[in-house]
């Protein structure tokens, strides 16, 4: 069974996850409109964007792979598509992305916009340029997404056996259906997006239009599809209530469906959804519910209040007596609590599943969260989703709890699970809530060499000790204790790096011994170690434990230093050093001499001598080591003065040096030490002022003044005699004055206080308050500065404050009525409201109070927010440029961040800080090259603020747009920026830079070159100018007069000509113009006096189906004779009854007619007459006679289509389905001709052939005077007038008829013209014909009988002359009577004379009023001859200016019959729009039939096949008899028709026939009234089937009992009879035949109809 495909979608905000990490910098993709939606395909990772006027293929790269543009298109809300030129209200409008959906398994993208109704499109999934599928003539139908831009809409792609569910929203031109089920590709009568389930249920509460519903999203699991929305109850209840519905994949009559409510906390105050679906969950904002519970919920508590029945379980799917459809009820609602509040508003939500963990990704506006999120909406930014590779070590890794990221033991680092390798296996790969890490307990042994083999015991936390294997490695570069990077294979887990697992408790450690110089610790740290190491005395070195080398293994051996003198060493001085030494031997033996040296004198050793016994001594250093445990010390650190100095333990020796007065150790003085140290000295007193009252802090600076605070005896401020007086003085400071005097109640304005003596104590000393409220001290001197603070009281303004000062403890000093607090500063607003990250942009900001604000700057700084983890507090200022009272001017701050949305800017005014909130930091503008456009230079700038540069000059900036800037450059060259002081004069040649300034950005975006200007010579320039000016006038002249000589003689030449040629044509244009005037009085005086003579339908048919035969008018369809014995008619009668019952057999007939068009010998001819045949025995049941019509041409289209040639189907009748076609027509539009065009078509008729008759016409030649076609032309100057002649019709009263006639027609045209006005009233079948009456004029007392030919005929040499009432002389108002003769016979009989009859019967050689031209004056020369010849043609094409006269004069009639068949703004016939309709349906199921294609299928199908049939032949519809002459007229006019009809271009030339002129300006007129006929049709309402069939089933009531219909099937019989054997073998050879037996059934037939033998 084919497999449907359907999709499904409702008014939700798409949200889309891409999980892919990413190290690197962030890939971005910038859109050039605002993007409407993101969907990624899962299978191959790209992204398809749905942005304003585009769509976009990206790569998981977010590289563009393909880009296709969707808009603007003309369109508008109101206009039903297609939009053509009739809208009056289309206009360019934005295309915005309604829905994108990824069908991958037909690699095919659902797209669909707001334009044209919401219609959608299929392309391709690996290439969005190509449109696989897109149609706006299928009307409603195919209205899939909303038309408004607030409404959204969202599909989700099911597949089921049976039509599948979707839901659809609407906005104010919506559609109400909500639900609605779309399929992807055509199936049966359904075309692609068509609505395939019409269920009346979706209607119904709650889907009343009161509720204004939001769908937020659609998504299908375990065989449901789910629909979760938001709506309101209506326009005064704005509160949003949140429900999910869910309905079977498979329902066909939406039975299924139910809703339950869903409340985001316990009191419903985050209801409005915002959601993202994944894994069994749901997302609801910040809500977290289990579809499960959603299960729950509706099986019990929508169906049914009684659990009990358990119906829930049993119609799962619904069933058509359950109510429909099931809404939930508030008490059912489903109430989940939230896990996380947010403070800000959250704009998208995005949901992953990683390792059986749901992990949200929520998107602020501040700053979006989550990956492939839109910034700024017109940007896609890739974001990694984990920072695994950032943690180091087990702990921090899974202490991060991101199910994102584990340990991964075999590499040592934090990766994602399927970046690990073995992940699959246990313990390789580690995330663990508890944080737990693999731990080593303890080693057995727990050190090792690394350079021996050992099997190691290790036991892990909660797990018993197992064996591991250790390898000797190479010894590590580093220095020991080391840790080896070693592989233990624990339970076959390779684990590297022990001490990773066991920081805080023990390690198992390599060691590397190490190369110890000859100090004696070194060997006792070695073999006291707890590696096990021996200390190799004689290249003095620790190495492992080996019993082949000869070391120390015990401290006791090793050689040691002890009991150093003395342990003081002061710095600066050499003092030699001894000590005791043991296990000195092996150093001692080689000549008892060694040498020392420390690592702070580098390489300088001493030489070391052995005292006696174990007691060496060296000289020392001036710098001693604490390898020894020496002390080393500096008496001067610390003492700064004698006093100190002398303080000093007397162990240090240290001494106060009078020569260099510092103190030193007591060997490095030269000079005596001093007995007693100098008087104390005072160098500074702090602060020198002092308030009156006192209680202030005095610093007292000097030396010598004692060590301890007990030496101080006594201190004197004043009065008393030291060494060096320090002036200290009392004052008492005055305050007076304080600026500024007011401030914003906020603080932070800086007040000055003046006054006198406001020095006094210190800053520490003095605090400010205003009004009681504390002003920060900034600065203090002979002015004090302060800072004030808030205002905290309740009256703003305040009163005049005092401001005061207070000095200590005891002094206080107020300046009254000193400040004010005022209100703080407001901001109204400002402009622009926007700037590049470069900065430099001016703001205006306006508002008022700025006059009281000092300091002004404007801030920029990261936003952030709970979410954001270690904010950078990173803040860019800029202080103001121009400020009033009302108007402040910044200059924007550069922001130095990559992430423009996530900058929030203040106005720091004082202590007033004011978020602007509605300023924008948008990314710089990027520059291409130039004369190339860039991007986004309008987002933030315009054209005035903008600058430009070319070297040292300014460029005017005339455009600034988006993409685009346009500069004037400067029209001199202007000089080239200097890089140095001096200026460069030559810059002739040289490249200047083009600089582009917005703000404090600048860009150097190319070069400009101004070309060098040769300076020539103007001695040189005159000449070379002048001189070949001259000679050219010179020759200039010359030739004129030449030429203007020649000119006069061939004007006088052609003068004169054209004066006889104008002669000439003035006489004959001022005949014409007088005939056209005669011609346009009341030419339709005669149409509305007789009736219009229709033919019945039996006679109408039988004209179009079989008078064009070989036969005509004696077929026998249309005489009804069949040559029939009567003993057989019932037999007959009775086989042609099973026989139309065979016909009735499609399987029969398609392959009847399938085996006679394989014939060779069934010609045009037979099928045509076949076709028509079949046309009248099907009459009776119409509606199968159309089934069969539209197999045979779906058959047909396929072989044109598949032979790639389209164009060339319905041409010709040359089938039997194109003849059927024409006949199918020709009876769907029957009373549409009787009740519209049928009048302007006989109008048309009779006003042609009025106007050929007005004038002459040549009874032989056929030509006349007034015609359309210029072959029919009469090329002579005929002299004629107008008779009218008083007719009396012999037999029926005295009544006299007037009639006008021509003095030269023949008597022939006289019997016509008479009839047509005696009989009017009849029509043409029943009139008398010309040959059966007798015309007889009576000038006197006898009369005359007018004949064309007679004895009195004029004879012209072989020639005679038909005769004319010219001929007779009947004059004016002569009488003639009419008689009707009884038998026919000719006039020769009633001769007596033998010669006069031969002389009749001669050779036809007649000519009513032109001889042939071949034929004129045979006896004149040749000469003459050929001039005449020559002036005849010459003639003729003067006389085509009466084709516009007859073309004028009949051009109303044209137009009126053009307007009937082409208006579709009036009735159309139901037959043409079905099918047109079905032509429509079939070039949409072919690729290769474009709208041209389409075009000639409708032309060929109606108006080339139908209508110009019917405007050839009124005889087909009227009962008339057209002329030879008026027919060659209507084909001229058929053929204007036609040309209309085509999309093919003409183009006229002078060698174009006349025919084609005469109509070339109304032809674009046509063609227009054509192409507005097919669209009009197509936005019709379309005719259903069932409608269809009405109609045909009510013509076949009405008209198949007056058809031949035996007769039909007799003839019909005649063709099956002829190709019997080949039929027969054909039905044989078709299954589906023999089941129904079709053969035996024929053979039946046969043999009742021929007496055939069977094999019965």
């Amino acid at each position: 069974m084919e497999r449907w495909w359907a999709w499904q979608f409702a008014l939700v905000a798409l949200a889309t996850v891409y999980l892919s990490p990413s190290l690197g910098q962030n890939a971005e993709f910038q859109s050039d409109t605002l993007i409407n939606n993101v969907v990624a395909d899962p299978r191959t990772g790209r992204l398809y964007i749905g942005a304003v006027n585009s769509l976009y293929q990206l790569n998981p790269d977010l590289g563009v792979e393909s880009r296709t543009e969707t808009g603007p298109k003309r369109d508008n809300r109101q206009c039903t598509p297609p939009v053509t030129d009739a809208c009056d209200n289309a206009v360019d409008t934005d295309n915005h992305n309604k829905l994108l959906l990824v069908q991958g398994a037909k690699d095919v993208l659902v797209a669909c916009g707001s334009v044209y109704r919401g219609i959608c499109s299929l392309r391709n999934l690996s290439n969005v340029e190509q449109l696989l599928y897109f149609s706006d003539t299928k009307g409603e139908k195919s209205y899939v997404a909303s038309a408004e831009e607030s409404v959204s809409v969202v599909g989700v792609i099911v597949s089921s056996p049976r039509p599948s569910q979707v839901g659809k929203g609407y906005g104010n031109h919506d559609s109400t259906k909500l639900i609605s089920t779309r399929i992807l590709q055509d199936y049966g009568d359904w075309v692609v997006f068509d609505s395939i389930i019409e269920a009346s249920a979706v209607q119904a509460n709650p889907f009343l239009l009161r509720y204004l519903h939001d769908f937020r999203f659609a998504f299908k699991d375990g065989g449901f599809v789910y629909f979760l929305f938001s709506r309101t109850l209506g326009v005064q209840d704005t509160k949003n209530y949140t429900f999910i519905s869910r309905m079977c994949e498979d329902d066909q009559g939406y039975y299924s469906y139910t809703e339950l409510q869903l409340n985001c906390s316990s009191t419903n105050k985050y209801n409005k959804a915002q959601v993202r679906r994944r894994s069994g969950h749901i997302w609801t904002f910040c809500i977290l519910m289990s579809l499960c519970d959603v299960f729950y919920e509706i099986n019990n508590g929508i169906i049914n209040e009684k659990p009990a029945n358990n119906m829930a379980l049993r119609y799962k799917c619904g069933a058509e007596f359950l109510p429909s459809p099931l809404a939930s009820k508030a008490e059912y609602a489903l109430t989940a609590q939230h896990p996380l509040i947010c403070k800000g508003h959250m704009t998208a939500v995005a949901v992953a599943v990683e390792k059986g963990h749901a992990v949200a990704f929520l998107g602020t506006e501040l700053k979006p969260l989550a990956v492939y999120l839109p910034v700024l909406c017109v940007q896609i930014i890739k974001v990694p989703v984990q920072a695994c590779h950032l943690k180091t070590d087990c702990q921090s890794c899974v202490a991060m709890k991101d199910p994102y990221c584990g340990w991964c033991v075999l590499e040592g680092k934090c990766t994602r699970k399927q970046e690990c390798r073995r992940s699959s296996e246990d313990n390789t790969w580690l995330w663990s809530p508890n944080q737990q890490c693999v731990e080593i307990e303890s080693f057995n042994p727990p050190n090792l060499s690394c350079k021996k083999t050992q099997q190691v015991w290790r036991e892990l936390v909660n797990e018993h000790a197992l064996s591991i294997s250790l390898c000797g490695v190479d010894s590590p570069p580093s220095e020991s204790p080391v840790l080896a990077e070693l592989l233990f294979l624990i339970n076959g887990l390779s684990v590297p790096r022990v001490a990773e697992f066991a920081p805080a408790s023990r390690s198992f450690k390599m060691t590397k011994t190490e190369r110890f110089r000859a100090d004696v610790p070194s060997c006792i740290a070695c073999v006291t170690s707890e590696w096990g190491c021996q200390w190799n005395a004689r290249d003095h070195s620790c190495s492992d434990r080996d019993d082949g080398v000869d070391g120390d293994h015990v401290p006791d051996s090793c050689p040691q230093f002890e009991s150093p003198e003395p342990l003081l060493i002061p710095v600066g001085f050499e003092i030699p050093i001894s000590f005791q030494g043991r296990n000195l031997e092996i150093y001692t033996v080689r000549g008892r001499r060694f040498t020392m040296g420390t690592e702070l004198m580098k390489h300088t050793e001493r030489e070391v001598a052995q005292e006696q016994g174990s007691k060496f001594k060296f000289t020392g250093y001036e710098v001693s080591v604490e390898d020894f445990g020496l002390v080393l010390y500096n008496c001067s650190v610390g003492r700064e003065d004698c006093s100190l100095c002398k303080h000093a333990d007397s162990t240090y020796q240290c001494v106060w040096c009078s020569a260099t007065r510092t103190c030193v150790y007591r060997e490095l003085c030269p000079s005596p030490q001093p007995a007693q140290c100098p008087d104390p000295e005072i160098t500074d007193i702090v602060p020198r002022f002092g308030p009156l009252n006192g209680r202030i802090s005095v610093t007292i600076k000097g030396s010598n003044m004692g060590i301890k605070k007990e030496d101080i005896k006594k201190i004197t401020v004043a009065g008393v005699d030291l060494t060096d007086v320090i002036i200290f003085s009392v004052q008492d400071p005055k305050p007076v004055a304080v600026h500024p005097a007011k401030g914003p109640a906020a603080g932070g304005t800086r007040i000055t206080i003046t006054g006198t003596d406001l020095d006094t104590a210190t800053k520490d000393d003095i605090a400010v308050t205003v009004g009681g409220f504390p002003c920060e001290v900034l600065s203090f001197g002979k002015e004090i500065t302060c800072k004030t603070g808030k205002y905290r009281g309740q009256k703003v303004p305040s009163d005049l404050l005092p401001v005061q000062v207070k000095y200590g403890k005891n002094t206080t000093k107020d300046v009254t009525a000193a400040y004010q607090y005022s209100e703080n500063p407001k901001i109204t607003d400002y402009n622009p409201k926007a700037s590049f990250l470069c900065g430099g942009r001016r703001i205006v900001v306006m508002g008022n109070g700025f006059d009281l604000i000092q300091k002004a700057t404007m801030r920029v700084q990261p936003a952030f927010d709970e979410f954001t983890q270690n904010p950078t507090p990173v803040e860019v200022s800029v202080c103001v440029c121009v400020k009033n009272d009302t108007v402040l001017q910044f200059d924007s701050p550069p922001a130095n961040s990559s992430d423009s949305q996530s900058l929030r800017t203040f106005l720091q005014l004082d202590n007033v800080k004011e978020e602007l909130k509605s300023f924008d930091y948008h990314p710089d503008p990027t520059f291409n090259q130039l004369n190339k456009n860039g991007r986004g230079f309008s987002k933030a700038m315009t054209a005035k603020e903008a600058q430009a540069f070319v070297g040292d000059a300014s460029c005017h900036v005339n455009i600034l747009q988006d993409d685009k800037l346009i500069l004037d450059a400067p029209s001199s060259q202007p000089r080239a920026k200097s890089k140095s002081k001096r200026q460069r004069r030559d810059t002739t040649n040289d490249l200047l830079e083009l600089v582009v300034k917005f703000g404090h950005g600048e860009w150097k975006v190319g070069s400009v070159y101004y070309a060098r200007k040769d300076d020539i010579p103007l001695a040189i320039i005159i000449p070379a100018v002048i001189v070949p000016m001259l000679l050219f006038i010179a020759v200039s002249v010359y030739c004129y007069r030449r030429k203007s000589q020649q000119a006069e003689r061939e004007y006088e030449k052609v003068k004169h000509q054209l004066e006889n040629l104008e002669e000439s044509v003035r006489d004959r244009c001022k005949k014409e113009f007088t005939d056209l005037m005669i011609e346009m009085e009341d030419h339709t005086s005669d149409l509305s006096e007789a009736r219009i003579p229709f033919l019945d339908y039996k006679t109408y048919t039988d004209r179009n189906f079989f008078l064009p035969s070989k036969d005509g008018a004696n077929d026998a369809m249309i005489t009804r004779k069949l040559q029939i014995p009567e003993a057989r008619r019932a037999i007959v009668a009775q086989a042609l009854n099973q026989f139309s019952n065979l016909l009735n057999s499609k399987t029969f007939l398609i392959n009847f007619i399938r085996t006679l068009e394989s014939r060779p010998d069934f010609n045009a001819r037979a099928r045509g007459y076949f076709a028509s045949l079949l046309t009248v025995a099907l009459h009776g049941k119409l509606e199968y006679y159309t089934d069969i019509m539209r197999t045979l041409l779906l058959e047909m289209m396929d072989e044109h289509v598949q032979s790639k040639n389209p164009k060339l189907m319905l041409r010709r009748s040359e089938t039997v389905v194109e003849r059927m076609l024409c006949n199918w027509m020709s009876i769907c539009l029957y009373q549409f001709l009787r009740d519209t065009a049928g009048e302007p078509l006989y109008k048309l008729y009779k006003a042609l052939k009025h106007q050929v008759e007005k004038g002459p016409v040549d009874a032989k030649m056929k030509k006349a005077k007034y015609t359309l076609n210029d072959t029919g032309l009469l090329g002579d100057d005929v002299e004629y007038s107008v008779l009218t002649l008083q007719v009396l019709v012999h037999g029926e009263g005295p009544d006299v008829t007037p009639v006008k006639v021509l003095n030269c027609d023949t008597i022939s045209q006289v019997k016509e013209k008479i009839i047509d006005q005696v009989y009017r009233n009849l029509p043409y079948s029943q009139r008398p014909k010309v040959e059966c009456v007798a015309l007889e004029w009576r000038p006197g007392s006898t009369g005359q009988i007018l004949s064309d030919l007679d004895l009195t005929s004029q004879k012209e040499g072989r020639w005679k002359r038909l005769n004319t009432l010219a001929h007779y002389n009947v004059r004016d108002n002569a009488t003639l009577v009419l008689s009707r003769v009884l038998h026919t016979q000719s006039f020769h009989q009633h001769q007596d004379s033998y010669e006069e009859k031969n002389s009749l019967l001669e050779d036809d050689n007649t000519f009513h009023l032109v001889r042939p031209a071949d034929e004129i004056d045979e006896v004149k020369s040749k000469r003459g001859s050929m001039k005449d010849k020559a002036m005849t043609k010459a003639i003729t094409e003067i006389y085509l200016t009466r084709l516009l006269s007859v073309k004028g004069t009949l051009q109303q009639f044209v137009d009126d019959f053009f307007r009937s068949v082409l208006c579709s703004g009036s009735v159309v016939p139901p037959a043409v729009k079905y099918f047109f309709d079905f032509l429509d349906e079939q070039a949409l199921r072919h690729d290769n039939v474009d709208e041209e294609t389409l075009h000639i299928w409708k032309t060929n199908s109606l108006p080339s096949r139908f209508w110009v049939n019917i405007l050839r032949n009124p005889h087909f519809i009227f009962d008339v008899h057209v002329t030879e002459v008026v027919d060659a007229s209507l084909h001229v006019i058929s053929q204007t028709f036609m040309d209309a009809c085509t999309k093919s271009e003409h183009k006229l030339s002078r060698e174009s026939p006349s025919n084609k002129l005469l109509y070339a300006k109304e032809i674009s007129t046509y063609k227009k009234m054509v192409d507005d006929y097919y669209k009009g049709i197509r936005q019709m309402v379309p005719v259903s089937d069932q409608d269809m069939n009405t109609h045909l089933a009510e013509v076949s009531r009405q008209h198949t009992d007056k058809l031949n219909t035996q007769v039909a099937l007799h003839q019909l019989y005649q063709y099956a009879s002829k190709y019997y054997d080949v039929i027969i073998q054909s039905l044989d050879e078709d299954p589906a035949a023999q089941n129904k037996q079709l053969t035996l059934r024929l053979q039946g037939i046969a043999a009742a109809l021929e007496n055939k033998v069977t094999d019965l």
